[in-house]
C-alpha cells in the first residue's frame, strides 16, 4: 500500500484526538459536517466526486455563512480520468469603476466592506460549470440538501458560532450606512448573533439556490437573480452592474506544479497565490530534512515562504497582465539564486528579479477515481457586509487586495481580476493522483500548502495527522507567528536566529485543512479534517 494512506497517525498536544478515516466508495472532507454529509448522499445516489463537491460547496454557503456565501469566487482542481483539470471562478472588477473616480469619492485606498470593494461573483458560475463538464445527477439536484438546510434551519456548530458572534460584535459598531441593513435582517434576524445550537434559517436563501439550480445559474448571470443584484447596486450608486454579471464565465485553465521528492503539487495559476507555496517547495526540495520538530526544519521553512510570498506580493494578478511569466518564477536558475538568500539568520525578505521568459475549502473522492479539490470564499469572514435583500447573497469583497499604484502590477483596473487568496491544491505521483488537499485562511494558505506537504512528504504523517501539527505564519518582515502548540524550546532558537516570535492564543489564526488521499493499488481513501474548526470526513 501507498505509505502515505497506511503510516501510523502521530497526535500533538492539542490536537482533537481523531484519527484518520478510511473509506473505499467515496469521501468528503470539509469544515462543516452538515455539508459534508449532504456530499456524501450525493454520491450515495449515483452521482461522483463532482456532483458531490457541488452540494457540498451549495451548502456550505448555508451552514458556514461567516467564510462563504452565493457572491463568492472559487477555485477547483479536478482528476477525472488520468488527467488534472483546473477552473478559475475569480470574478473582474466593475467596469464602471477605476482608481480616478474612487479617489474623486475621497477614496486613498481600497476599503475593505461596502459596495466599492464587490467584484462579480464567480460561484454560481462554478458550480453549473462542473456540472456541465463533469457531472452525472441533474444540476437541480445538488442544489437541493442546501435550499432544504436554509429552508428548514440548522443549529449552529461551535466555531461557527464563535466567528458569527464576533462578526456581529464588530459589524454593529462599524456598519452604521443604509446598504449593510440587509446583512443584519439576514445574519442577526432576532438582534444578535445566533447562538452555539441555536436555529437559523434563511428562505431567501433557498429560494435563490433554487432558482440557481433551475436554471443552471443563467438567472444569476443573465436573469432575475441578476436583476435584483443590478437594481441594488443602482439604488446604492454601486459599480457592479448586470453587463458585469451578463459577461462572466469561468476560465477553464492549464493547471501549474513542481515536483518536489517524487510527488507532482498542483496549484491553480494567477491570479490565484497557488504559485506561492510553488516557488517556496522549489526551493526548499534540494534540502534534506530529516526531522520535522527542529530549529533547522522551521528556519528554512520560513526564510523560502518569506522570499516565496515578496516574489507574489509584486508581481502575481492576472496572468496575462504579470511582468513576469510563471515559468520563469519556477525556473530551476531562479531557485537556485533565491536559496542562497537562506542563511543562518532571519532576513528581511523583498523581491527578487527572476529571469524573463475569513475561506471554505472541501475535497471530494468517489469509487471511480475522481477527485475534487474546491475552495470558495466571500473574503474576510462575511465579506462585503452587502447582502442583496431577499436572496441570501452575501456579496464578496475580494477587491479589497487591489492597489491604487499604477505602477503596482495589481493596480485596479475596469474589468481585472485581482490577487486571489484562495487556493485549491492536489498531489500526485507518476500517473496517479494522490489526492486533494487544502487549508483556507487568507494569507496563510499558501504557507498551509507547504507546510501540509513537508508534512507529507517528507515526513510520513497521515492525513489527519499532517493537519493536527503545529504551524507558523509569517506575517511581515522578520515577524513570525505560531500557534499555541508550537513547541516553546524552537520557537526560542528562531528567536535567537533573529526570527521575532509571536505566540498566539487562537488556533483558528493558521487555517482550516482538509486532505484526503487515495491509494493506486487498493482504491482505499484516508481522509483528515482540521481540528481547528468544526470538520468532518463524511465516507462510503
Amino acid at each position: 500500500m501507498n505509505d502515505l494512506v497506511q503510516y501510523d497517525p502521530l497526535y500533538y498536544p492539542y490536537a482533537s484526538r481523531r484519527n484518520a478515516v478510511y473509506g473505499r466508495n467515496g469521501m468528503v472532507a470539509t469544515s462543516q459536517p452538515l455539508a459534508a454529509q449532504a456530499g456524501l448522499d450525493i454520491m450515495k445516489k449515483g452521482g461522483n466526486a463532482i456532483d458531490a463537491a457541488i452540494a457540498t460547496a451549495a451548502a456550505l454557503t448555508v451552514v458556514e455563512p461567516t467564510s462563504n456565501g452565493i457572491g463568492s469566487d472559487a477555485f477547483a482542481l479536478v482528476w477525472v480520468d488520468g488527467k488534472m483539470h483546473g477552473l478559475n471562478a475569480s470574478g473582474s472588477a466593475p467596469q464602471s469603476i477605476s482608481v480616478e473616480k474612487l479617489k474623486e469619492l475621497g477614496y486613498e485606498e481600497m476599503p475593505t466592506f461596502g459596495k466599492v470593494p464587490v467584484t462579480v461573483p464567480g460561484t454560481p458560475g462554478a458550480w453549473a460549470e462542473l456540472s456541465e463538464k463533469f457531472g452525472k445527477l441533474p444540476f437541480e439536484e445538488l442544489m437541493e440538501p442546501a435550499a432544504k438546510y436554509a429552508e428548514d434551519g440548522y443549529p449552529v456548530s461551535p466555531t461557527l458560532g464563535f466567528h458569527w458572534e464576533s462578526a456581529a460584535k464588530k459589524f454593529n459598531q462599524i456598519f452604521k450606512d443604509d446598504i449593510y441593513k440587509h446583512w443584519f435582517e439576514t445574519f442577526t434576524p432576532n438582534g444578535h448573533a445566533p447562538k452555539i445550537g441555536e436555529m437559523w434559517s434563511s428562505q431567501g436563501h433557498a429560494d435563490t439556490l433554487r432558482e440557481i439550480g433551475a436554471t443552471k445559474a443563467e438567472s444569476f448571470y443573465r436573469g432575475k437573480l441578476a436583476e435584483k443584484i443590478d437594481e441594488f447596486f443602482k439604488e446604492h450608486e454601486g459599480f457592479l452592474s448586470k453587463e458585469d454579471l451578463a459577461a462572466y464565465k469561468p476560465q477553464w485553465v492549464d493547471p501549474i506544479k513542481v515536483n518536489y521528492r517524487g510527488y507532482d503539487v498542483w496549484e491553480i495559476p494567477p491570479n490565484g497565490q497557488g504559485l506561492i507555496a510553488l516557488i517556496a517547495l522549489n526551493m526548499l526540495k534540494d534540502y534534506s530534512f530529516t526531522e520535522k520538530d527542529s530549529v533547522d526544519t522551521y528556519h528554512k521553512q520560513i526564510e523560502a515562504m518569506k522570499l516565496a510570498f515578496s516574489d507574489g506580493l509584486k508581481y502575481i494578478t492576472q496572468q496575462d497582465q504579470m511582468d513576469v511569466s510563471v515559468d520563469d518564477l519556477l525556473s530551476q536558475q531562479y531557485s537556485d539564486e533565491r536559496r542562497k538568500l537562506i542563511g543562518e539568520e532571519a532576513l528581511e525578505p523583498s523581491a527578487g528579479e527572476p529571469p524573463r521568459g475569513g475561506t471554505v475549502y472541501l475535497s471530494t473522492a468517489d469509487g471511480e477515481g475522481n477527485m475534487v479539490s474546491f475552495i470558495q470564499s466571500n473574503y474576510m469572514g462575511f465579506g462585503s457586509g452587502v447582502v442583496v435583500p431577499g436572496t441570501g447573497i452575501a456579496m464578496q469583497n475580494r477587491g479589497h487586495t487591489f492597489s491604487f499604484d499604477s505602477d503596482h502590477a495589481n493596480s485596479l483596473e475596469p474589468g481585472k481580476q485581482t490577487y486571489h487568496t484562495i487556493i485549491p491544491g492536489f498531489l500526485s505521483k507518476g500517473d496517479q493522483p494522490v489526492g486533494p488537499f487544502g487549508v483556507m485562511g487568507g494569507f496563510m494558505q499558501p504557507q498551509g500548502h507547504a507546510q501540509v506537504v513537508m508534512s507529507t512528504v517528507d515526513f510520513h504523517l497521515n492525513p489527519q495527522a499532517a493537519l493536527d501539527a503545529p504551524r507558523w505564519q509569517w506575517m511581515k518582515d522578520k515577524v513570525v507567528k505560531v500557534d499555541p502548540s508550537f513547541p516553546d524550546h524552537i520557537a526560542q532558537a528562531l528567536q535567537r536566529k533573529g526570527h521575532k516570535i509571536e505566540r498566539s492564543l487562537y488556533h483558528n489564526e493558521f487555517g482550516r485543512g482538509q486532505i484526503i488521499w487515495r491509494d493506486p493499488e487498493t482504491g482505499v481513501l484516508c481522509g483528515g479534517t482540521e481540528p481547528r474548526t468544526d470538520g468532518e470526513v463524511a465516507a462510503w
